[in-house]
């Protein structure tokens, strides 16, 4: 079932299995077009400044603080997990918070984009998380395919249980 495909190990750590060789590069790069499309917005276009609908500040404030509190505690609990242990050998990790979302390190993320995009109220956030969602599917499907190739159907099984992004409570 091994295949070939393309994979960015961790050295110093045997016991991870890699992850996709532009996956750091492209949230990198991500996360400054965030950035400056977050500053273009404020500074220049202004577009997050229109009322679209009438959303109250406070409940923005609230929700947003929500979505980022939450996104921090799964890539902080994550981290923790993956890379805060030394196992023996690569092995599926399907506990603790990785018993409810297959992703929570980049579900962290996401959130992090989505809770400043909320708090902003900003169409021009809104229209560029799209592409990071689909850039973080992207890299998510392609570990996942390194995992499957790893563990076969331990891995397999681990995916039949646990969803990719929306966790079951």
């Amino acid at each position: 079932m091994k295949t070939d495909l393309k994979v960015k190990k961790h050295e110093e750590r045997p016991d991870l299995t890699g992850e996709h060789p532009f996956g750091d590069i492209g949230q990198l790069i991500f996360l400054i077009i965030f950035l400056l499309v977050w500053a273009a917005d404020i500074f220049f276009l202004k577009i997050s400044e229109l009322q679209y609908f009438n959303f109250p500040l406070v409940l923005r404030i609230i929700l947003g603080a929500v979505i980022l509190i939450f996104g921090f505690y799964l890539a902080w609990k994550s981290m923790g997990i993956i890379f805060g242990t030394k196992r023996e050998k690569p092995e599926v990790v399907h506990d603790k918070i990785y018993d409810k979302v297959r992703h929570p390190m980049y579900l962290g993320s996401l959130l992090f984009y989505l809770g400043i995009t909320v708090l902003m109220f900003s169409l021009p956030l809104l229209l560029i998380f799209i592409p990071i969602f689909i850039f973080y599917n992207f890299i998510a499907r392609h570990e996942e395919k390194l995992l499957i190739n790893e563990f076969g159907d331990d891995y397999a099984q681990y995916m039949k249980k646990v969803r990719r992004w929306i966790p079951k409570l």
